[in-house]
């Protein structure tokens, strides 16, 4: 079988399962990426793919792409459900599964946080730019890096955060998480009034409130594409040098107050809404206070005269 018609029958298989418009495109362009570096080698068919094709593949990702081990090992766990569709199916034999026994490569484990100067220059620059050109996107971008810090969320739960997820009464929102998984999770005051504010400032603006909390300056929904051009301006007007300038970097230097503040692990992950525990102990390892505070509370030297 033709690679391209393997991947175009996996990627409507991921269609029919209803996975999310962004999931399906994530793995159309990894797997597009994937099938022209195999055109580029002469090998058109499945049966070609040996597990050398995709270390070949993730090592030029690495030399020329400029892929670190977290995008590559991305990018191989694409390969391997991909390849296990097709095993599954039957469209390649058992044990013929080229990634089977591929490991994935050792990741540096470094999560980057915002600082009180960074977090200040970007709202005062985003107010500085409201109240001397007076434009939307000034203020939406404004209120999106609040709404960032204060709740943690997603790229992809922000742009789809709708005004009926919002409950300003009890202070509540509800988010559309990975994999489609619904959750509620509070929100502060701080927060709610800087909502309630701009939600007024909308339906003057606009004439009425969209159904969209971020939107664009024609009322509609804010693509991801579009958050990430956001931050790349942002990038070239400050040039942090020390942290990356991404929707996911707010949602560590959240996971990181948090812990400073002395926030425990299960509450941490509720509100991060990670699956598995283990993720958000990592969050804990480096940055938890309560290890500290329990040993000083309970260890067995405080009651020893030593």
């Amino acid at each position: 079988m033709l690679l391209k018609f393997a991947v175009q029958e996996f990627l409507d298989d991921r269609e029919y399962k209803n996975l999310s418009k962004n999931t399906i495109e994530t793995y159309r362009i990894f797997l597009k990426d994937f099938q022209s570096f195999c055109v580029s080698q002469s090998i058109i068919n499945l049966h070609e793919i040996t597990s050398g094709t995709i270390k070949s593949y993730l090592l030029m990702c690495q030399k020329e792409q400029g892929n670190n081990a977290t995008t590559r090992n991305t990018k191989l766990r694409t390969l391997k459900t991909f390849f296990n569709y097709l095993e599954q199916n039957e469209v390649i034999a058992t044990g013929k599964n080229p990634t089977k026994k591929m490991a994935y490569a050792k990741e540096e484990i470094k999560i980057e946080v915002f600082t009180d100067a960074h977090i200040s220059q970007m709202l005062g620059y985003l107010r500085r730019v409201k109240k001397r050109e007076r434009t939307f996107h000034a203020y939406r971008n404004y209120v999106m890096i609040i709404f960032l810090l204060g709740s943690g969320c997603r790229l992809g739960e922000t742009v789809n955060l709708r005004w009926n997820d919002v409950d300003m009464v009890n202070g509540v929102i509800t988010v559309w998480g990975k994999k489609r998984e619904v959750s509620s999770i509070p929100i502060t005051e701080k927060l709610i009034k800087e909502l309630a504010e701009y939600r007024l400032y909308c339906e003057k603006y606009f004439g009425k409130v969209g159904e969209y909390v971020f939107v664009t300056d024609e009322n509609k929904q804010l693509s991801p594409n579009s958050v990430k051009c956001m931050f790349k301006k942002l990038k070239k007007v400050f040039d942090f040098k020390d942290v990356r300038l991404s929707c996911h970097t707010f949602r560590h230097t959240f996971a990181h107050r948090m812990c400073m503040n002395g926030c425990d692990v299960f509450t941490l992950q509720r509100m991060l809404r990670h699956t598995e525990i283990e993720m958000t102990s990592r969050y804990i390892s480096m940055w938890g206070t309560a290890l500290k505070e329990q040993n000083d509370k309970y260890n067995p030297l405080n009651h020893l005269e030593v």
